[in-house]
């Protein structure tokens, strides 16, 4: 089972400000983080990894000091780290992220038969990437996903309402969004920050992935 992150870098601070030439984050002098809810998305991968020992890809877009965060879900289990990264995807919207994403996702040399995302990232709070992926895969997608067990071929969840919760079970391949309260991330080994600190993250651009 190949199971494929999708992470995103964010600051860590509220106290972010917008270059007026190009709309985009000015990232100079402020922490990064991994995306808290992504974090959730990346040790429900490692959970099913340590379960039934699938394979874990994390994928990101960004510049090139995303590598930092690529380093870290290596170090916390990831198997293998993409960086998608040009100056073509500067500036993207949740539908051009989408785009990216889901292009890198079929560009990877082993299908993805889960691809979890984390609810909404922090500094956008759109929530629409993931649901934004599944489209342009043309796969089922699940979203406030708070439980995940996987059966044979297909998965079973539990996804939260404000009054209530649904339990569904879908066919792989499937996108996911998760929530904080499914699980507890975990923090990097010192055995995975040492092979993580050897390991180089793969990066491919707009015309390794074949984004128009």
């Amino acid at each position: 089972m190949h199971i494929v992150v999708c992470i995103k870098q964010v600051p860590g601070t509220n106290e972010v400000k917008i270059n007026p030439e190009t709309n985009t984050l000015m990232r100079e002098g402020v922490e990064s983080i991994i995306n808290p809810f992504d974090e959730n998305a990346l040790e429900a991968a490692l959970v099913l990894k340590d379960t039934i020992g699938a394979k874990v890809t994390v994928l990101s877009m960004g510049p090139p000091q995303v590598e930092s965060a690529l380093k870290e879900a290596m170090g916390r289990g990831a198997d293998n780290v993409v960086l998608l990264s040009d100056r073509a995807f500067a500036g993207a919207d949740t539908l051009a992220t989408s785009y990216v994403l889901a292009e890198g996702i079929n560009a990877l040399p082993e299908k993805a038969d889960i691809i979890i995302f984390g609810k909404q990232a922090i500094d956008g709070d759109t929530a629409q990437v993931g649901p934004g992926v599944a489209e342009l895969l043309g796969l089922q997608d699940i979203t406030y996903v708070r439980k995940l067990e996987v059966v044979g071929s297909a998965v079973k969840v539990e996804r939260v309402f404000e009054d209530g919760f649904e339990r569904m079970e879908s066919p792989m391949p499937v996108v996911l969004t998760v929530l904080k309260e499914m699980n507890v991330p975990r923090m990097a080994s010192l055995k995975g920050k040492m092979r993580a600190k050897k390991e180089t993250v793969k990066m491919m651009n707009a015309n390794d992935i074949k984004a128009d």
